[in-house]
């Protein structure tokens, strides 16, 4: 039996990554003159005698409300490399999100929702459907003025995205009377949310038996605030040259007459397509419909922008031109492609198609 439980201890601990208690590590560090020593998880949870989050203060004195920072305080220390990445990435956002929150009149605490929403990535999405950086819902999202299309998801947009949250935060706070309600609210839903403060007939958010998940947000955020406010309290060394550089952007309003691929847009900004993906991870597909739209490019190529995108667009009209083939019997997708010289994942492309689609005689296509 002994024999057992130390064969599924090691089992346990090769099954965690190689990850063990401090007690452990803190052994090896001491090793190594080079490395701070990584702080005891129980120096970790003695907070300061004054917790404050956007201003108000956090009751410390109830037992309840210590041992549920304590719980979310212990589980985020115990995950160091999602704590590495936040504060990567943070260096990267957090200038962005909180020349927002100041124009918007919020406070600056709020800028620690999105870590513990999404971890600062914008393609994150909950099994509820929610999206972005600020995890909202298509209906919310839409509500708040965010364009959601084919096209584009502004929900990935940093920028929009955090106005937007703002516009919502402010309404819930006005609604419930408390930014740690308002909080709640939008983890929750504010008519849930209603119906709960009706049912047990309080307003305090620290007395309100909420679903758990609720009940362990705010406690998330503010852990989320100790760490990144102080990393190194916490063992985390980062030297500025770890941190991903502040995004360096030039925002440039574009109107296109008709639809046009966005490797134009992205070879007139004079970079690649990926990194324009990677700049404006709200635009979808491949093209861009006729409109007006807002796209981000590095500061140093905005000067010339538009001189070099009616250049391009001029020279792709004249050695692309787009024709309309009319499906007929008998006709495939690869059939259509091959006849007009182009790869089936052009023409699905062109289509906004997917290769499963199926055409029928009479389907207008375009074809190059």
């Amino acid at each position: 039996m002994r024999y057992f439980s130390a064969i599924c201890l090691i089992w346990i601990l090769l099954g965690m990554g190689g990850m063990v208690p401090d007690s452990f590590s803190l052994e090896t560090q001491e090793m190594d003159a080079d490395v701070e020593p990584i702080p005891s998880l129980i120096q970790s949870i003695r907070f300061p005698d004054s917790l404050e989050f956007c201003g108000i203060p956090i009751p410390m004195e109830d037992p309840m409300v210590k041992a549920a920072m304590e719980k979310e305080m212990l589980l985020i220390l115990w995950n160091r490399p999602q704590v590495i990445l936040w504060m990567k990435r943070a260096a990267q956002l957090f200038p962005h999100i909180q020349k927002i929150l100041a124009e918007e009149q919020m406070p600056d605490d709020l800028k620690y929702v999105p870590v513990i929403e999404s971890a600062l990535r914008p393609h994150a999405r909950s099994f509820a459907h929610a999206v972005g950086y600020w995890q909202f819902l298509k209906s919310t999202g839409l509500k708040y003025g965010l364009k959601i299309n084919d096209q584009v998801d502004e929900r990935r947009n940093i920028f929009k995205s955090t106005r937007a949250a703002c516009l919502y935060l402010k309404k819930l706070t006005t609604e419930f009377g408390s930014v740690f309600l308002a909080l709640a609210a939008y983890n929750m839903g504010e008519h849930g949310l209603a119906v709960e403060i009706d049912a047990q007939q309080t307003h305090n958010y620290f007395d309100l038996y909420l679903p758990l998940e609720t009940q362990q947000y705010l406690f998330k955020i503010i852990a989320a605030k100790l760490i990144l406010d102080q990393p190194e309290k916490y063992g985390f060394h980062l030297n500025p040259d770890d941190l991903y550089p502040p995004l360096d952007l030039a925002a440039l309003d574009v109107t296109l007459q008709k639809e046009v691929p966005i490797l134009i847009i992205a070879r007139a900004a004079d970079i690649s397509y990926k990194t324009f993906k990677e700049l404006n991870p709200d635009i979808r597909g491949y093209y861009l419909s006729p409109g007006s739209i807002v796209i981000q490019v590095p500061a140093d190529n905005a000067p010339g922008f538009h001189t070099r995108f009616t250049e391009l667009i001029a020279k792709w009209q004249k050695t692309s031109p787009v024709r309309i083939h009319v499906v007929k019997p008998g006709e495939s997708l690869i059939g259509i492609a091959q006849a007009n010289q182009m790869s089936l994942a052009e023409l699905l492309r062109l289509n906004k198609m997917s290769y499963k689609k199926v055409i029928h005689p009479g389907d207008r296509l375009k074809v190059r």
